[in-house]
């Protein structure tokens, strides 16, 4: 399969296959975890978030739900920690949580291999380069994910992401498929809170300009 075949019409195939066939085997298991998540969580099982796909079309990206929505005295929304059940830092942990994201492929928005798709926040803080993310779609893994996930410092991330694109293949796809299964048995750098290892990328730019700044006034 050549690179060039693979890039336009292969990897279109093998996410198609590979996601239906995924949903087919671990259905009995989504409709387990759909209905302890009922039960534990109430109504809502799946939850959607706007994301920035394939050429920066925005697209709704599922995931099963791991909070509640408690929310202060004043109506404001509980911090992500303190609204994390012991379930939802199961599924996390597990990476579970992000099986719905199967349907996404079936629609097209998503591939099994690719750059993760972040908050449409983001958009203004890339370069150039890091834009490249959006030339393909966003995937359930990436190359930044079987190389460090949230622990890795954003920069490295999304040259990662950006790397991925330029050297994209049925074998690296594979490769990084094979190394995602590994990690999830091991439940490998897995960031149950996000943003307790790594700042929101807006943030980090923002500091980054700030001392850059300091710096060259100094």
């Amino acid at each position: 399969m050549t690179h060039s075949f693979y890039r336009r019409r292969g990897k279109r195939i093998l996410d198609f296959c590979g996601a239906l066939s995924a949903l087919i085997v671990l259905g009995p298991l989504l409709v387990g975890l759909a209905g302890l998540i009922r039960c534990k969580l109430g109504p809502g099982v799946v939850f959607g978030q706007k994301r920035p796909g394939l050429h920066e079309k925005i697209f709704t990206i599922f995931k099963f739900r791991t909070m509640t929505n408690e929310r202060d005295q004043n109506g404001k929304m509980l911090p992500d920690e303190q609204r994390l059940t012991p379930l939802g830092a199961f599924l996390r942990k597990s990476s579970l949580d992000e099986l719905p994201e199967l349907i996404n492929i079936l629609r097209g928005e998503m591939s099994l291999v690719g750059p993760r798709p972040l908050l449409a926040e983001y958009l203004p803080y890339y370069t150039d380069r890091e834009r490249l993310r959006h030339s393909v779609r966003p995937g359930m893994t990436g190359l930044a994910q079987v190389s460090g996930r949230n622990y890795l410092p954003w920069d490295e991330r999304l040259e990662a992401d950006a790397r991925y694109v330029e050297t994209m293949s049925f074998r690296l796809d594979i490769k990084i498929i094979l190394r995602t299964a590994l990690q999830v048995i091991r439940a490998k750098n897995v960031a149950v809170v996000p943003e307790k290892v790594s700042p929101y990328l807006s943030q980090y730019r923002e500091n980054k300009k700030m001392i850059e700044a300091e710096k060259s006034g100094g």
